[in-house]
């Protein structure tokens, strides 16, 4: 084979892996736009979402719908079944006919204690003491009764003890510097408990933190129940169980007439 024929066989070869590269890229972008163009199903806002509502109540509530959009416009992040987002909550507001996106929604834990709240549900920090507080035994979760102390009419002696609130979430345990340093229970409001009351109760709960004496009691974890409501005070507690010679041997029948 001569040099001349040589080259031009390379040339040639040369042509035609060029021609093949052109026509596999040129299949390749072919394929890929009729991919783009495929219509891909894909959930959206029926309505506006407001920022903080949990995908849960969103899918409850009739707020997604599924549609159809082609590939190339699916956002990034893009659902394809409303229970990718049923524990997690809206950071930010979706409006409607957008594209539902994970990136546009966040765990409750990083949504901070906002994202616990719903209709008349509030928060309030409430401080107090170690054992008031179940300081190192509450957790954050856990459900607490309060029971409070207090005097009435007010100013007199006469002290009644009852449970104010029941069945109430602790949303932040006591924790943090107080914590770590070990400060006592001497310290009154070295600690702090975060609730969530109803924009009711808070009333009950702020008077007693302000006039009473009151405490915290740890409910079950599961199966809680309650007894039925009660007062007491120091004639109760001595009156209950007691039989009646009794009651007319220690004098309690004259304190039982002037009541």
């Amino acid at each position: 084979m001569t040099y001349r024929v040589k080259n031009i066989t390379i040339a040639v070869a040369l042509a035609l892996v060029a021609a093949l590269l052109t026509s596999f890229y040129v299949t390749n972008y072919q394929r890929s736009v009729r991919t783009g163009e495929t219509n891909v199903p894909v959930w959206v806002a029926k309505q506006d979402i407001p920022a903080g509502t949990s995908g849960a109540v969103a899918q409850r509530k009739g707020l997604l719908e599924k549609s159809e959009v082609v590939r190339r416009s699916v956002v990034p992040g893009a659902i394809s079944n409303p229970d990718q987002v049923a524990e997690l909550v809206a950071t930010q507001p979706i409006y409607a006919g957008e594209q539902v996106s994970t990136r546009r929604f966040a765990s409750p834990s990083q949504r901070g204690v906002r994202s616990q709240l719903a209709g008349v549900q509030r928060a309030i920090a409430v401080p107090g003491d170690q054992h008031q507080l179940l300081v190192g035994t509450l957790k954050a979760g856990d459900r607490v009764d309060v029971v409070a102390s207090w005097t009435f009419p007010e100013g007199s002696q006469n002290h009644y003890t009852r449970i104010i609130l029941r069945d109430i979430e602790v949303l932040r345990a006591p924790g943090g510097a107080a914590v770590a340093e070990g400060i006592g229970s001497t310290q009154q409001g070295a600690y702090a408990a975060t609730l969530a009351v109803t924009d009711t109760q808070v009333q009950k709960l702020y008077w007693a933190m302000k006039n009473g004496v009151w405490h915290f009691e740890l409910r079950p974890p599961a199966d809680a129940a309650d007894s039925p409501e009660n007062v007491e005070s120091a004639y109760s507690l001595l009156r209950e169980g007691v039989r009646q010679k009794q009651i007319d041997d220690t004098g309690l029948a004259g304190v039982e007439a002037n009541r």
